[in-house]
């Protein structure tokens, strides 16, 4: 087996976790006992000090897979003169970096939507690492961004979008 079947297969299998998580989280959903009518009028105060914080959450989060999707890491990170271990490092730093300044974001999102959030990370990670181990030690930059985009050019479902796709359809269940 080759590390090219071998990424192909880490890819697909994050999507798997990514929407069964999703469904499950669906299907088992339950509804919630009705509250006490003394309970309502503080349960609206706090919705209505919560909804924004999770919206702006929710927000933060799609922005964070759109800034970790190598197709546009790739344009902010590169520069001319690099090797592509010098790129590898300068992707997975980012990546980290941009997850990390997120991180408070899962106080207000669903596990399912944070779990898809830190699988997408995770898979990003792993892609750039496999793609880079494939190139010879003399590689530049341009080459591990040549092999990386060809990759998701070969991808039928790209990871950010469906990540992207769970965080706008919980978003729109909060209203």
């Amino acid at each position: 087996m080759d590390s090219r079947t071998l990424l192909y297969i880490v890819l697909g299998g994050g999507i798997l976790v990514i929407l069964y998580m999703t469904l499950k989280d669906l299907i088992g959903k339950k509804e919630e006992p009705a509250k006490p009518a003394a309970d309502v009028p503080q349960r609206n105060a706090t919705d209505k000090t919560i909804l924004p914080m999770q919206l702006q959450a929710y927000e933060r989060l799609v922005l964070l897979v759109e800034r970790i999707n190598l197709q546009n890491l790739i344009s902010r990170t590169f520069q001319p003169g690099l090797t592509a271990t010098d790129m590898q490092i300068g992707l997975i730093q980012t990546i980290k970096a941009e997850y990390e300044h997120n991180i408070a974001q899962q106080i207000y999102v669903s596990p399912v939507a944070w779990e898809a959030v830190k699988t997408l990370k995770e898979q990003t990670i792993t892609l750039v690492n496999q793609v880079a181990s494939q190139l010879p030690q003399e590689a530049t930059a341009m080459d591990l961004n040549k092999q990386i985009l060809e990759v998701f050019l070969q991808a039928e479902t790209s990871p950010s979008e469906l990540t992207s796709q769970i965080l706008n359809a919980e978003a729109k269940r909060l209203f």
